[in-house]
């Protein structure tokens, strides 16, 4: 348990609360480039408690400032397009894509105030797939070259959904590894040879065995916490027999990312951005060390879920998730359907808007939630002593930062903390771009052995 006081500390992240300066220290998921796309491309984006709109002038450059009008404070949401710029259609005040007052024409020709006049503007750019706002102090820190940003277009596929709750009870699904083999319990396995774009429906590595039946057959997962520059490294391990182990890496990426595996062949990459105190986004890179992204594919299967523009989920409390009581006790472990963000969201949301900790009871299984709550504090404790935060980087050290490596397959009992590293740089010295191996996992890996 926890104290209230904690909780506040943690979850909220307003630009007077210490979380939010340290959110402020990263760049963040403002909106898809999908969603600036056609003949308007101007949009509301509320991040981190701020209202603001976002926009793409005629030359390309984008603009993300606040989106009521420094004149009488009318909604540039629904502003127009035009002479290098957004003009507000109250009075027609023009403001560029740096915040800069350009033109009033409602004032006399000789009039000087647009000079002094500035909206307040935030930089933003384009990376794989979703636009990124820096909304701190001075200079932005350089984005680390993990494989989500490395990777051509081609192999990279952008995609968000909203959740109704806390940013950080969303994160704190994805470095819980125990959750897996319960909320996405599936009581019969698929066709793996059909789980292109789903998660936990395809076959381990090295093996045939559908997650969904280790998931299901081995549920107390041995936990493995170890803490990496970039954040977290999370290993569970099910003991298929003497001499087979199911593996599992996945990564927490600080501030609010996690990097998991999807696929032999694809990794997830996905950051839980606060929009405001009681709700937020997940933003999701989804990245291919072999094929192209089948970009139309992906995006068809999320779309049945996800209701544009607001990419809200069309299972939510209103219609309580699409549960189904007989679906509960014949298909799956929630009866909400196949979709597992269904049951994420479900999980997430119905904690409440933002999660009561203090009330709460952790288990050893709990032990990689318990690690990053503490990392966060002491993170959010430097920031608030004007050090700069973890993952904060400069372009020299841009490189430090790579991978980070993730695996699911089924390896040697004996062994198995080699063979994870060597099926990662199997896979990446494979991929069709260049997929840097991390040194850390380079200097460990000599050889090919039980991977190939």
């Amino acid at each position: 348990m926890m104290s209230q006081e904690q909780n506040d500390l943690i979850t909220r992240t307003g630009p007077k609360d210490p979380c939010g300066k340290l959110m402020r220290s990263y760049w963040q998921p403002a909106a898809l480039v999908d969603e600036l796309q056609g003949e308007r491309p101007i949009r509301p984006v509320k991040l981190l408690g701020e209202n603001l709109v976002l926009f793409r002038d005629e030359t390309g450059r984008y603009g993300l400032m606040d989106r009521h009008c420094a004149h009488r404070g009318a909604d540039l949401a629904f502003g127009r397009l035009e002479h290098g710029g957004l003009r507000c259609a109250f009075h027609g005040w023009l403001f560029d894509a740096t915040g800069q007052c350009i033109e009033t024409p409602a004032e006399p020709k000789e009039s000087k105030l647009c000079q002094n006049i500035r909206q307040r503007s935030y930089p933003v750019i384009e990376k794989s797939g979703i636009l990124w706002a820096y909304l701190g102090e001075g200079e932005p820190p350089a984005f680390p070259e993990i494989d989500c940003f490395v990777a051509p277009g081609t192999h990279t596929f952008a995609f968000k959904g909203h959740m109704a709750c806390n940013w950080l009870q969303a994160l704190e699904v994805g470095i819980d590894p125990a959750h897996a083999s319960y909320l996405h319990r599936f009581f019969e396995d698929e066709d793996t040879s059909t789980a292109y774009g789903k998660q936990f429906r395809g076959a381990s590595a090295g093996s045939d065995l559908p997650m969904t039946k280790i998931l299901r057959e081995y549920d107390r997962p041995i936990i493995n916490v170890e803490h990496t520059e970039y954040g977290m490294r999370l290993i569970a391990l099910r003991e298929i027999d003497e001499e087979r182990t199911h593996v599992r890496v996945t990564n927490q990426l600080f501030p609010h990312a996690f990097v998991i595996p999807m696929s032999t062949e694809m990794t997830i990459t996905q950051w839980h951005v606060p929009i405001d105190d009681e709700n937020c986004y997940w933003y999701a890179i989804f990245t291919s060390y072999s094929n192209p992204v089948d970009k139309q594919k992906m995006r068809e299967q999320r779309l049945e879920l996800y209701e544009l523009p607001d990419y809200k989920s069309r299972k939510n409390r209103s219609n309580d998730y699409g549960f189904d009581p007989h679906e509960q006790q014949t298909a799956t472990y929630t009866g909400m359907g196949n979709d597992i963000n269904v049951h994420d969201q479900w999980a997430v949301e119905s904690m409440g808007a933002i999660q009561d900790r203090t009330q709460e009871h952790l288990g050893s299984s709990d032990k990689a939630i318990v690690q990053y709550r503490r990392l966060l504090r002491q993170e959010i404790e430097k920031v608030g002593g004007g050090e700069k935060p973890m993952l904060f980087l400069d372009e020299s050290k841009a490189r430090s930062i790579q991978g980070p490596a993730t695996m699911d397959g089924i390896g040697p009992t004996q062994g198995w903390e080699l063979y994870w590293m060597e099926v990662d740089v199997k896979r990446r010295r494979g991929a069709p771009w260049a997929a840097p191996v991390p040194k850390e996992i380079a200097d460990n890996v000599h050889r090919l052995t039980a991977a190939e």
